[in-house]
């Protein structure tokens, strides 16, 4: 008895992805997966504006990019009811051997003949498609996976997946591209799919908690539609409302880095990758401190969006490539910060029976703005300086920090659910701030 209690306290200390195997295992399958999708997408994206198109290279950039994000939107309905319906671990795997497999065919045919512009962008529309599956069903198992005291630090390593897969994925695309081409980079990407795909086979879930108290899963609430979902949580709608405002400027840096290290910089490949990974570097130190960061989380989120604005402005002003890189970092640091304290509060306030719908709705929520984003800075570059696009991005988001930081009135944590109970009643400062990653 004397020495359990320090090792059970040992045990604690540890991060989750050491002491919660299941977790670990499916995270770094997560990683994997993003990682891949996102080395595809800037290494495509510089190859696009340094080798295989001459004019409106904006434009092309912006449309890989806007094609790369519509299977999140268009597929929501259809991811919520697959993650509903069937068991996580095969989703996972099924979404995972199929980007393996089509990474596979595109390295085939990269190999064997000269890669077409339709064929990249099918590709990246495939690999979007899948990663659209697997992202909301990691989110919604996360309750499967770890104890409740464990969800901010469970939140905050999956969000972290973005940074390490801004970072790692990122910095590989275009160095990959430059020195072996779109063959080499859809090597590289299959590989990854087919060892997430691996790992998560090996993974067992815990079953479900009884939806009810008497344990009788007949008495659990039906799942409600999407519209309803939304419906019966007007104060998480006007949140995501705001975000997505305000993600119409800020996924215009995906669009916008590549076009800054062409024209302004005027540098290569080793400049994106460096860029990309600034960007990265701040989400994943954002996403590992969020949830130490205190206040209420719809007055940070606006301050926040404050920062952001000031860190895409300063390059606007000033070029460089270490002032763009810094900037970059400050801005992660932003979206990881966000991601961590948001994505929790949703944790604990949406009902468990409608979190399969509801994060496959924040996903399109969020999204929808990202192809609207890519084709307008795409064709926005072709005709402005770089340097003003980012005064652009930097203006566009002021008026949403406003409105979020008008919520803070009204937003104290019990959200109505149309009769239904929260997923936890504390409030959202207790809920974002006491997780640990």
């Amino acid at each position: 008895m004397t020495t359990s209690v320090p090792a059970a306290a040992e045990g604690r200390r540890l991060p989750l992805v050491l002491r919660n195997r299941a977790f670990g295992t499916v995270w770094l399958g997560q990683v994997l997966t993003q990682a891949a999708v996102r080395m595809f997408q800037v290494g495509i994206s510089w190859w696009l504006v340094a080798y295989a198109v001459s004019g409106g290279r904006g434009l092309a950039s912006g449309l890989f990019m806007a094609v790369s994000t519509l299977p999140a939107v268009a597929l929501a309905p259809v991811v919520a009811r697959t993650v509903a319906r069937f068991a996580p671990r095969s989703v996972l795997r099924a979404a995972a051997g199929a980007a393996g497999a089509v990474a596979a065919v595109l390295a085939a045919w990269a190999c064997a003949s000269g890669l077409p512009l339709a064929a990249a962008y099918a590709a990246t529309l495939a690999l979007a498609a899948c990663q659209a599956f697997f992202d909301p069903c990691l989110t919604t198992s996360v309750p499967d996976l770890v104890d409740d005291e464990d969800i901010e630090a469970a939140t905050g390593f999956e969000l972290s997946t973005q940074s390490l897969a801004g970072l790692g994925g990122a910095l590989l695309g275009a160095l990959i591209v430059d020195r072996a081409g779109v063959a080499g980079l859809a090597v590289g990407c299959a590989c990854a799919y087919v060892t997430a795909a691996v790992l998560i086979a090996t993974v067992r879930f815990r079953p479900a908690a009884a939806a009810t108290a008497d344990g009788d899963p007949e008495a659990a609430p039906a799942p409600r539609t999407l519209r309803q979902i939304l419906a019966g949580l007007p104060q998480v709608r006007r949140i995501l409302l705001c975000f997505t405002a305000a993600n119409l400027f800020t996924t215009a840096v995906f669009v916008v880095i590549p076009l800054y290290t062409k024209s302004v910089l005027g540098d290569g490949g080793s400049t994106v990758a460096l860029l990309e990974a600034s960007l990265g570097v701040g989400t994943l130190i954002g996403s590992f401190t969020g949830a130490r960061v205190p206040g209420r989380p719809t007055v940070l989120g606006a301050c926040l969006l404050g920062v952001m604005a000031a860190a895409f402005a300063v390059p606007g002003l000033v070029a460089g490539r270490f002032v763009m890189a810094g900037c970059l970092v400050a801005a992660g640091w932003c979206v990881g910060v966000i991601g961590v304290r948001f994505v929790a509060l949703f944790q604990r306030l949406v009902p468990a029976a409608d979190k399969p719908g509801f994060f496959a709705v924040m996903q399109a929520v969020l999204g929808a703005t990202f192809p609207l984003a890519s084709l307008l800075f795409g064709l926005l570059g072709d005709h402005l300086s770089v340097r003003v696009l980012c005064l652009i991005q930097a203006a566009g988001l002021i008026p949403a920090a406003c409105a979020l930081a008008l919520l803070r009135g009204s937003t104290d944590g019990r959200e109505s659910t149309d009769g239904r109970e929260p997923a936890d009643e504390r409030t959202p400062e207790t809920a974002g701030a006491g997780g640990r990653a």
